[in-house]
């Protein structure tokens, strides 16, 4: 990922944050036939590990985990995100050398992934998953919920992926390259977006 010195975020603390809060990532293998990417709920055990280990499932299906990976795989995790207009920047009125551009929050983990069929561990990570998606719900909903045999025949049909984290690159680009008026007008109009989306992202912006 190209990453400025100005947008690099190297701390640790926030990467996990982002990891945590992404609903959905995207993991990207590379192989001799090409690059494969599947969207994908992913879980980060933080504690395994000296940078943590990201735990997921594919479909059987899927031809991504049949493919022997060229190298370490990638976790793209997608944070806040949002639209610049250059109308909200203090110097469009004062010289027009203005461009659109896109501040957003990203960080991708590097690892050599193992991709498994033990059915013990897949309930493992399954069971985690939905608990970790679920816990927000007045009622959750819980994978003993649903009967035992049937259970067992959906775990036929996934197979389980596990990535111990070797390094991490973070990106927070908000506006940190813009002078203080500028950083001020993009707070301000992502503040008053119609969007939800861009609403979140503007306190993010430094001032």
């Amino acid at each position: 990922m190209y990453t400025p010195p100005a947008f690099r975020d190297d701390d640790s603390e926030s990467l996990r944050t982002t990891i945590r809060a992404a609903r959905l990532a995207t993991l990207v293998t590379a192989t001799a036939d090409g690059p494969l990417a599947t969207p994908l709920p992913l879980l980060l055990a933080e504690k395994e590990g000296e940078q943590g280990t990201i735990y997921g499932h594919v479909a059987k299906a899927n031809p991504q985990w049949r493919v022997p990976p060229l190298g370490d795989g990638l976790a793209i995790f997608m944070g806040q995100d949002a639209y610049v207009t250059p109308a909200w920047y203090q110097t469009k009125q004062e010289t027009g050398k203005v461009v659109p551009t896109w501040n957003y929050v990203a960080v991708h983990a590097y690892g050599p992934i193992e991709f498994f069929e033990d059915v013990d561990r897949l309930l493992d990570i399954v069971t985690r998953l939905t608990d970790l998606h679920e816990s927000g719900r007045a009622s959750p909903w819980a994978v003993s919920d649903a009967p035992a045999d049937f259970i067992q025949s959906q775990l036929r049909g996934i197979v389980g992926l596990r990535m111990p984290i070797t390094r991490l690159e973070g990106k927070r680009k908000m506006s940190q390259n813009r002078n203080a008026a500028d950083r001020a007008g993009v707070l301000a109009g992502l503040a008053a977006s119609d969007r939800p989306s861009d609403r979140e992202v503007a306190p993010l912006i430094p001032v």
